[in-house]
This record gives structure tokens, sequence and C-alpha cells, in this order.
């Protein structure tokens, strides 16, 4: 993470004012989705230097606060508050989303209201997905088996990952995780810390980088990073409410 220089710095993106709060790739059309929660929630496309290129109202859903892509078309956001899991397909052009007619898995592990699953990501490879709850207390959990379930024989199993982020990720808060698919390794965001940690899929520490505006490249702190994830040429970025879009790249050191 120490690698990665800042290349767009705090761009507003144009047509969202507030509360963009998840971002993640889209490898199947080289884009970024994002979601923007509440006043309306919804989720939104943008291209890689952050302008918005298709918009989709999510009606009926609720704290939407996290947001994962699982491949051909498929998507999965989570409610904060209530702990669900929803999954519907992307349509091809921009229209509403009813809550209606997405699948959804519900949790509901140590409910306590603005403090729930804040990010999720996919592991296509292995069919698991990775949640991160914000704090009190701050968790990790790994879902193996729902794409395969989805519509399917239900063969799902949860497993409580908690420890690997006990002594290892030095935040108060957990906002957002990414899995890489490239290197295997998740990428943890805490908004309260501005701390992006990175680790193994085996939870070994790797590296880890800050947004701070004086000890880092940043012109400014990152206000509130509530999102991260990296595409397909190894580029990172973040979102920070209330509607900042960072883009980072990789630099060789001498």
């Amino acid at each position: 993470m120490p690698d990665y220089k800042v290349y767009i710095d705090a761009k507003p993106v144009k047509g969202i004012e507030q509360n963009l709060s998840a971002i993640v790739y889209d490898y199947d059309q080289d884009r970024l989705l994002g979601v923007i929660n509440g006043g309306p929630t919804e989720l939104v496309a943008l291209n890689k230097t952050g302008d918005v290129t298709e918009r989709y109202p999510l009606d009926g859903f609720g704290d939407i606060e996290g947001l994962a892509y699982m491949g051909g078309s498929r998507v999965v956001v989570v409610d904060e508050r209530t702990q669900e899991l929803s999954f519907f397909n992307l349509p091809e052009a921009s229209q509403t989303i009813h809550h209606a007619d997405a699948q959804y898995l519900s949790l509901g592990i140590n409910l306590n209201g603005n403090k729930g699953f804040e990010g999720i990501t996919y592991d296509a490879a292995n069919d698991r997905l990775f949640m991160v709850k914000e704090r009190n207390p701050r968790q990790l959990y790994e879902i193996s088996g729902v794409g395969a379930s989805l519509g399917q024989r239900m063969q799902i199993k949860i497993l409580d990952l908690t420890s690997w982020i006990d002594d290892k990720v030095f935040a108060t808060d957990l906002s957002d995780i990414y899995f890489d698919p490239k290197t295997k390794h998740l990428v943890i965001l805490s908004d309260e810390s501005k701390l992006l940690v990175e680790m193994t899929d085996e939870g070994e520490l790797v590296s880890f980088r800050n947004f701070v505006g004086l000890l880092s490249d940043l012109k400014e702190s990152a206000p509130q990073p509530e999102g991260v994830t990296l595409d397909n040429e190894g580029n990172l970025y973040v979102v920070s409410e209330p509607n900042l879009f960072y883009a980072f790249r990789k630099v060789s050191r001498p």
C-alpha cells in the first residue's frame, strides 16, 4: 500500500451531493459501481475518472452501506442496520431496482443500529463473501457458497474471522473491505483512523497506508473514507463522504 501514489485527489463527483459510501470494480464492463446512502438511495456507475455514467434508484432498500460485484452483472448490497444481504442483477440501462425482486440473506449478528455491517467483498474463485462490522465490536466474517446457492441447493457456511483483526488491524472502526483476486489479499479501510490495511486471506498483515494529509501524498486528509476497490490494472480507488473521489497508482521504488 505505501507504493500507491495519488493521481486524482479529492475530486467532487458531479451529480452526487452527499452520502457516497461504497465503491467496487465491475470487471465485466471495466467501470466502477458506487452506493449513495439516502436522499434517495441509489446505485451508480462511474468511469475510472470519477464521473457518473448510470444511475439505478434502489426502491424499498434500507440503510445500504456495502456493495460487492459478483460477476455476470450480479451485485450484493448490505443493509447496515438490519444486516441483510440483497442479491440482484444490474439491468443493461439505468432503471429502478426494487427490493421485492431481490434475493436476500439476513444475519442479524450483534445488531446495534448504525454500527453494523459496513463493507462487503466477493472472492469469485472460491465463492465466498467477506464482511466487516463497523464497531462495538469490530468483526470480520466469511460466508462461503452463496453464489452457488442462489436459485440452487443451499450450502452456505459462515466463519467468524474476527481474530484476524483483533491484534493486526489497528483502527478504531472498519468501513469497507475488498478482496483483490490478483494478490489474494484483503484490503480493509477505516473511516475514523483514515487507514488502509492489507492482509493475506489467511489473516497475516502485509502493509498499510493512511489518508491523513500531513502524513501522506494527499493535499488534505480524506474527510470520511468509506469505500475502497482495485481495478484489473491494479489501480486503487477510494471514495469519501460527502462526494469525494480518489485514484492511486502503484509507483515502483527506485
